[in-house]
């Protein structure tokens, strides 16, 4: 056999995972969304403080947001399968940021606790329909890294949000509202002015040693998705034949509860609500002033820390989804999460409190993208999942919203300690429900894999 004969043709080099423009775009929107977000993050405890109500009461102003998603949520997923993602996406984020122009300005707690609310409607829209886009774009073998780009840019937002929001603090607590909203018309610009309702398609593109892309018919799109407008629609001039709608009907709520995994991202999901983005958003600013005697920017270094952390994670953690599995990554990073957040509450000094929040943001960045991954993995990209996809963030909002709440009854009844404690375990009872969970990365079998019932599934 000759030298030639022998060789592997270029065109079977390993594939490398190339976000088309439509995930580059929603990764920058995102970013700026973050950005605003952490902005206020540190000054709205405090805010709501401002009018002299109790920890509780304070706390309450994170909840209303979640609450106003949970209850919205059911709406926002038919909403998506009916008039399509970026429609939907844009208008959300302009209601969020008319709500957070209406905080800057509250008079009364009732009224900051109404606008945060409405806002809550807004983001529900844009998260689920995010969250169907990025369903539909990744491709079976990358949803893990697509996921990491994206809660990535995030991250980012997150890691410098509060820093700049705690410097804000000094200059008035409302100002950090009204950048906010900035921040959220400039990303709902680039969702309106970037983001075509058509190539909806990543592209793995082989490429050779040397990082030099390698031509072929693996070029073509992978993971295709569908058009964004609801309804058939006659695909544009040079679509690829791959953003076809999806071929099979939706996933019913039923059909995902039916499964183990779904049941167990579920679990996970109430558990990152209640720890990651209630307790921890409602109660590290106020213990770091409250307790350790420190100021907003220590406040804002502490939630920046706990983002630091989990991107250093997301760095690796979702080509790990992608190898190793979902199931591994979730139960590796709940139970790291978990035992940072119990140590949190029991902190005495500033390093130690801003170690430990590193540590409880690596965690979360170690099973971020896996979980989101695992209901991809169930929907699969030639579906519709938008109640599935729904009923999960719900989920997650009701957990923001019963954290927050109960963690601050038990800190004006007892201590901050307790609060952290009950936060932590609900993330270890998370990961062992994810024990017994099937894994679902086998793409390539997954339809069999996800008919195959464990036992007492």
């Amino acid at each position: 056999m000759s030298q030639a004969s022998s060789t592997p043709p270029r065109s079977a080099s390993k594939p490398r995972l190339v976000l088309g423009r439509e995930i580059r775009v929603l990764v920058a929107a995102a970013f700026f969304i973050a950005l605003g977000y952490g902005l206020v993050a540190p000054v709205l405890p405090q805010f709501a403080r401002s009018f002299n109500v109790d920890v509780g009461a304070a706390a309450a102003v994170i909840s209303v947001f979640a609450l106003a998603r949970l209850i919205f949520a059911p709406s926002a997923g038919s909403l998506v399968e009916r008039f399509g993602e970026r429609g939907v996406y844009i208008t959300g984020i302009l209601v969020v940021a008319a709500s957070s122009v209406a905080c800057a300005f509250a008079a009364e707690y009732w009224q900051l606790l109404l606008f945060r609310g409405l806002g809550g409607l807004g983001s529900t829209m844009f998260t689920v329909s995010a969250m169907s886009l990025l369903v539909r774009l990744a491709p079976d073998g990358g949803r893990g890294r697509v996921t990491s780009a994206y809660s990535g840019a995030f991250l980012l937002g997150n890691i410098t949000g509060p820093v700049f929001g705690g410097i804000l603090g000094q200059f008035g607590l409302h100002l950090a509202f009204l950048v906010y909203a900035g921040t959220l018309v400039i990303a709902a610009g680039l969702v309106a002015y970037f983001l075509r309702p058509s190539a909806l398609a990543p592209v793995l593109v082989p490429v050779d040693d040397a990082g030099t892309t390698v031509p072929g018919p693996a070029e073509e799109p992978l993971g295709a998705a569908a058009p964004l407008a609801a309804g058939p629609a006659a695909p544009a001039a040079g679509t690829p034949a791959t953003s076809a709608a999806p071929d099979a009907p939706a996933m019913t709520l039923r059909e995902a509860l039916g499964l183990r995994t779904y049941r167990a991202a579920l679990a996970s999901g109430f558990s990152t609500g209640w720890s990651s983005f209630g307790v921890r958003m409602a109660l590290v600013p106020l213990f770091a002033v409250v307790v350790l005697d420190a100021g907003p920017q220590t406040a804002g270094a502490s939630l920046a820390v706990f983002a630091i952390g989990t991107g250093l994670a997301l760095f690796f953690a979702g080509k790990l989804a992608d190898s190793w599995g979902r199931r591994p990554m979730m139960i590796l990073g709940l139970t790291v999460n978990g035992l940072a957040m119990a140590g949190l509450g029991f902190s005495t000094s500033v390093p130690v409190f801003v170690i430990l929040s590193a540590v409880a943001g690596f965690g979360s960045g170690l099973f971020s993208p896996a979980q989101q991954a695992s209901v991809a993995d169930i929907i699969g990209s030639r579906r519709s999942g938008g109640k599935v996809l729904a009923t999960f963030q719900m989920v997650q909002d009701l957990g923001t919203i019963i954290g927050p709440i109960a963690a601050g009854v038990m800190v004006d009844l007892w201590s901050y300690g307790p609060a952290f404690a009950l936060a932590a375990a609900t993330s270890l009872l998370a990961a062992a429900y994810w024990l017994r969970a099937p894994e679902t990365l086998e793409t390539a079998t997954r339809p069999a894999i996800l008919r195959r019932k464990p036992a007492g599934n």
